[in-house]
């Protein structure tokens, strides 16, 4: 009798994990977050810009993070229509400190509901498309780096998925009591219309001129050592040559 309990514990035990091992076979090294489900997370989508000829990267200037420079992009948003399903999961949105940062999909979650939101995020409804996002963002920034005559050929271009990158999930943030989690989609411009190649030009054109004080060019070992000459080279650079990278966040200013 006891044997047949044993047996029987033992074959629901296996079915309940081989369930979640399904449900989140896309998510496989989430499942861990669930050793400890009550961890704070800070939790943040973004996608990012390879442009590049070379080992030649284009940065951008950091608006909030003065002398950093990193890859256009920026953070995808999430739909007004899907906040009650974010609310659900336990999302709190990050205090935001202007209102284009509205909607973005980044704040705090409990860990053992990142797996959750993981496959939310995965299935695309309810948020920004990551191209739109990115089309958007660098629309945006190239007016923030003085070259809003870009723009137009910015609104124009198409892009392909170079990487999908899960940064986490136990990165420690100093001075806070949570950890922090990213998950981030890097592509490349995708040259199959003359507005594509013109703004490829112009950006590589503006990367290459040292009097260009707010877009400048990196090489891969800058984007290692975190710095181009005078510039600092922002850590998420890195995933424009990588999937992971080496150097500690830096706080922006604000």
């Amino acid at each position: 009798m006891i044997e047949k309990i044993v047996v029987g514990v033992a074959v629901t035990l296996l079915g309940y994990i081989g369930r979640i091992v399904l449900r989140n076979r896309r998510q496989l090294s989430l499942l861990r977050l669930l050793l400890t489900p009550r961890r704070r997370m800070r939790v943040s989508v973004a996608v990012l810009l390879r442009l590049h000829d070379e080992d030649h990267y284009v940065l951008f200037d950091s608006p909030t993070r003065p002398s950093g420079f990193g890859p256009p992009g920026g953070v995808v948003k999430y739909h007004d229509t899907d906040r009650a399903r974010l609310e659900k999961l336990g999302f709190e949105p990050e205090s935001r400190t202007h209102d284009t940062m509205k909607h973005d999909l980044r704040g705090f979650l409990r860990a053992a509901s990142i797996p959750g939101f993981a496959r939310w995020l995965h299935h695309g409804a309810g948020r920004e498309p990551s191209t739109e996002c990115l089309r958007r963002e660098i629309v945006e920034e190239l007016g923030e780096v003085g070259h809003p005559e870009l723009a137009p050929l910015a609104g124009a271009v198409s892009f392909s998925l170079l990487r999908r990158v899960v940064d986490g999930p136990f990165k420690v943030v100093p001075g806070e009591d949570y950890r922090q989690i990213r998950f981030i989609e890097v592509y490349d411009l995708l040259l199959d219309r003359p507005e594509a190649t013109e703004l490829r030009t112009a950006l590589l054109a503006l990367a290459g001129t040292p009097e260009s004080a707010h877009v400048i060019g990196a090489t891969r070992q800058d984007i290692v050592r975190g710095r181009s000459g005078l510039h600092q080279v922002l850590p998420q650079s890195a995933f424009l040559i990588g999937d992971r990278r080496e150097n500690g966040d830096i706080q922006p200013v604000r």
